[in-house]
């Protein structure tokens, strides 16, 4: 999901909102009795003209109040930048805002709407660690050439398309956290997400010399060529672990009702491509909301993946954190509405009551199915 979200979203087939918690463990989560189910969109810089205007985004509010939709995930960083004034990343790279949307705020513009209607707002921080796309706006590893993620071969690590920033660099976890921290101290957003790109990095990185020095001093093993290597593999998520867990906590200290919610893919992809052990983050606390991205376009395979989250991934109780992600639009592709209420059904049969489209340009085409399916 990007300024390249069709190309990326094509090449991957490859919650009900919890109350407030701090980081704790699995054993803590108390899910209310009666949650409100989540009717989610993502709401992206590409692919789509809704915040290209303060009627833009009207538009786009009064649509999903008509179609039952009740939360919405906008697009908040992508492309190297970020889609509201930053002042993060005004001192760190001289980039104020996507040129796009210069001297507006989009940001604003969405809560301020959609809050009118009841519709919660999470900011969905869509590049993550990803660097850019192709090299285009390419200014913060032009700038920080020492934030690189690289792969064995010395080269920057670069997956379907995207240049990486060092995950498990400290500085590149502060600039993140920072930022976020921006977004959840000066807006009334009712969450945050990551997705497959935070926290996450391709397998293929980790060979700095600094975090392969520091693999080496805490397991006294040199670091394999092999990027899948059982011990590295598992070394690098549990990094990516622990700074979710770090995430989470300043949230909640910075704003305690402000939610946590990831996107990641699909599990075990997910650990075996970007790092991202997020039945682990489930398991212990670090998340209000997971939202795996089930993007199949027939029912069989999207009940496959359905099925391993809610009997083998999550438990019981568990459940109550899953939202699963479904592909509504890309490129060209609008899902039918015949697989979107089989889909549906299958969530409701796994006992799971809410789900997120990607995205909120797919409801337009789908009009009459959103105005019957959830009102």
């Amino acid at each position: 999901m990007t300024i390249n979200t069709l190309l990326f979203a094509a090449c991957l087939l490859a919650v009900p909102t919890l109350g407030c918690k701090n980081a704790t463990t699995a054993s803590q989560l108390t899910p209310p009795a009666n949650p409100t189910p989540i009717r989610g969109v993502w709401l992206p810089a590409s692919d789509s003209d809704a915040l290209f205007s303060r009627d833009n985004i009207r538009r786009m509010v009064d649509d999903c109040a008509r179609h039952g939709i009740n939360h919405l995930f906008v697009v908040t960083w992508t492309g190297g930048f970020t889609q509201y004034p930053s002042a993060v990343m005004q001192r760190t790279f001289g980039k104020l805002i996507d040129p796009r949307f210069a001297g507006r705020d989009p940001l604003q513009e969405v809560i301020e709407e959609a809050h009118k209607r009841n519709i919660k707002v999470y900011a969905w921080f869509e590049f993550g660690f990803a660097a850019d796309y192709s090299g285009i706006n390419a200014h913060i590893l032009t700038q920080k050439p020492d934030w690189a993620a690289r792969s064995a071969d010395g080269s920057v690590t670069t997956k379907n398309g995207f240049r990486w920033m060092n995950a498990l660099n400290p500085a590149v976890q502060s600039f993140m956290l920072d930022m976020i921290t921006e977004v959840v101290s000066k807006y009334d957003v009712d969450g945050i997400q990551g997705d497959d790109r935070l926290p996450a990095m391709p397998t293929e990185g980790g060979y700095d010399v600094e975090t392969k020095n520091r693999y080496t001093q805490e397991t006294g093993n040199n670091v394999p060529t092999n990027a899948q290597d059982t011990a590295w593999v598992a070394w690098r998520a549990n990094q990516l672990t622990d700074f979710l867990r770090r995430l989470t906590a300043l949230v909640k200290r910075t704003k305690p009702a402000c939610q946590v919610s990831m996107a990641p893919s699909v599990y075990p992809f997910s650990l075996a491509n970007y790092l991202q052990d997020w039945p682990s983050w489930v398991k212990n606390g670090s998340v209000d909301m997971v939202a795996p991205q089930i993007y199949r376009r027939d029912l069989t395979a999207y009940q496959n993946e359905l099925n391993k989250i809610v009997n083998t991934q999550v438990s019981p109780a568990q459940k109550a954190l899953v939202v699963p992600g479904m592909l509504l639009k890309v490129g060209s592709y609008v899902a039918p509405d015949t697989l979107l209420r089989q889909q549906i059904n299958a969530n409701r049969a796994a006992g799971l009551p809410g789900e997120i489209f990607f995205h909120y340009e797919g409801t337009r085409t789908r009009t009459a199915f959103f105005e019957g399916i959830y009102n």
